[in-house]
């Protein structure tokens, strides 16, 4: 699932979790601006790739439950993942349906090398096929004729979701499912009375950034319900699943530590996506608290912060080719 900063998509059409998701995974990625200076994070194509990767570790239990409740009629044995980024929602998928193979597509050669990096580090790259694709493109490439089509953060950054939705529709098989997942928002990582000398800064800076969103990802937030009955699918399931990660959590063989330094470093990276978007329409004191978070050399760093928390929704439709 990817997904969604101002902005980070990971897909195959031109938009750019994302992830993230955040904003996150599918096509030409739009670039994120620049970080903040100072942050110690990169920028580019290389804090896209870091993000859509954090974004898999930290909300992993997360994507598994959602691949858990899709209403799959059988076992898919060909899906693709739309959008996918570095590949959360590719190897989610391989760990749900052991006998699949998934073709993963996105537009950024880089996520896509980095997404078969992965597979070959856990042995399953003989189960993955990549493709570079635009899927604002009129004609998509090919891509056999999957019983689930999945994507994850990545449907609102299309320029013209009617024609992705149609088109997903004409490539499923027969009984197919497609799931589309996307975020509620930004994730917030802060305490409400944090920092301390500009309580409630995240819920401003989060706010600023909502001209952008407007303006670069109209179908943001859009109830993809309707869109995808007009589209020719039956609905079959809709479901709305809140994440609530403290930092301080184990989770399976994640060390205490392990888990809040990754949650530090989400928050840094999402947090300067925030800053990049929203710069100027911060007063001047909550610029410089902003500043002060993402300097990870000084006192105020967040990676110095033990109070972290992962606070957002993902709501996923899941969607049926009438035989």
């Amino acid at each position: 699932m990817t997904h969604t900063y101002p902005h980070t998509p990971h897909h195959g059409a031109s938009h750019g979790d994302h992830g993230h998701h955040g904003d996150h995974g599918h096509q030409v990625l739009r670039r994120a601006p620049a970080s903040a200076p100072g942050s110690g994070s990169g920028t580019g194509s290389d804090s896209q790739t870091e993000i859509l990767d954090l974004d898999a570790e930290v909300l992993a239990e997360h994507i598994a439950a959602i691949t858990s409740w899709l209403p799959v009629e059988a076992a898919p044995r060909e899906i693709v993942d739309l959008g996918c980024g570095t590949g959360a929602g590719t190897f989610a998928l391989l760990d749900r349906f052991p006998e699949a193979h998934v073709t993963a597509v996105d537009s950024s050669a880089e996520h896509l090398h980095r997404l078969r990096e992965k597979a070959r580090a856990g042995g399953v790259q003989e189960r993955v096929r990549t493709v570079q694709a635009d899927l604002d493109a009129a004609d998509w490439p090919h891509l056999g004729t999957p019983g689930l089509v999945w994507a994850s953060a990545s449907m609102h950054h299309m320029a013209d979701p009617g024609h992705a939705l149609r088109t997903v529709h004409d490539v499923l098989a027969p009984g197919g499912l497609f799931a589309v997942v996307e975020l509620a928002g930004l994730p917030r990582f802060l305490p409400e009375n944090a920092p301390g000398n500009r309580p409630g800064l995240e819920d401003r800076g989060h706010a600023a950034t909502e001209h952008f969103h407007a303006e670069h990802v109209p179908h943001r937030g859009a109830d993809w319900g309707p869109m995808l009955t007009a589209a020719g699918f039956t609905l079959e399931g809709e479901r709305t699943i809140a994440v609530n990660i403290e930092g301080s959590r184990t989770e399976r063989s994640r060390t205490e530590g392990s888990r809040t330094e990754a949650i530090g470093r989400y928050a840094l990276a999402a947090l300067q996506r925030v800053r990049s978007a929203a710069a100027e329409a911060l007063s001047p004191e909550d610029l410089t608290a902003l500043d002060q978070l993402l300097d990870t050399t000084g006192p105020h760093s967040i990676l110095r912060r033990t109070d972290l928390m992962v606070r957002t929704e993902r709501t996923v439709w899941a969607a049926r080719r009438a035989n």
